[in-house]
């Protein structure tokens, strides 16, 4: 039938990493460019869907985890539409990471990228001052201090972004994507 096509597959681009590890920026850096070649592209960052969708959640694992969980059903839904969705989340504990990219994958496809900026690293960067205030007691169940980040084995590319700028970093994520026809 004329004027049907054969609807793009939808992507999903996970980013994990510890608090000012730098995933939101390269987030950021990577919707840039993605659009800039044409492709429709929705960034789901943490801190604003903790703002917006999860503002009922706290920071018991339970809790973290539904968090990354609703995250990734959102994704999904943009994946399953053809769209490209590009999640920064710390998303601190494996098997919620291991479950968002299960149903991920079943949506569309799934790179997962670990952003390695070491914890020295993001401590020294502190944004919002939250590992000062962590290390001081103030802030409990803060990632990385008083909680853990199980750091993924499983990740498809790891980027360390102490000495690299975001739009560098966001270029090897679009060359390993053209590499493996991810944005076909």
């Amino acid at each position: 039938m004329r004027g049907l096509m054969t609807p793009r597959r939808g992507l999903i681009v996970f980013l994990t990493g510890l608090p000012g590890a730098g995933k939101s920026t390269l987030a950021r850096a990577l919707r840039k460019r993605l659009a800039q070649a044409g492709r429709t592209v929705t960034l789901l960052d943490g801190d604003e869907v903790r703002t917006l969708l999860s503002s009922d959640l706290g920071y018991s694992r339970p809790d973290r985890d539904l968090n990354v969980l609703r995250i990734g059903y959102v994704a999904a839904e943009i994946a399953r539409h053809g769209g490209i969705a590009i999640c920064a989340q710390i998303a601190p504990y494996a098997a919620a990471r291991a479950e968002v990219r299960r149903r991920g994958s079943a949506a569309g496809r799934f790179l997962s990228l670990y952003v390695s900026t070491p914890i020295e690293v993001c401590e020294r960067r502190d944004p919002k001052g939250h590992y000062a205030r962590a290390r001081a007691g103030i802030l409990p169940e803060f990632t990385g201090v008083s909680d853990p980040y199980e750091a993924p084995l499983d990740a498809d590319l790891s980027i360390d972004l102490q000495d690299c700028a975001p739009e560098a970093a966001a270029e090897q994520v679009v060359s390993r994507l053209q590499r493996e026809g991810l944005l076909d």
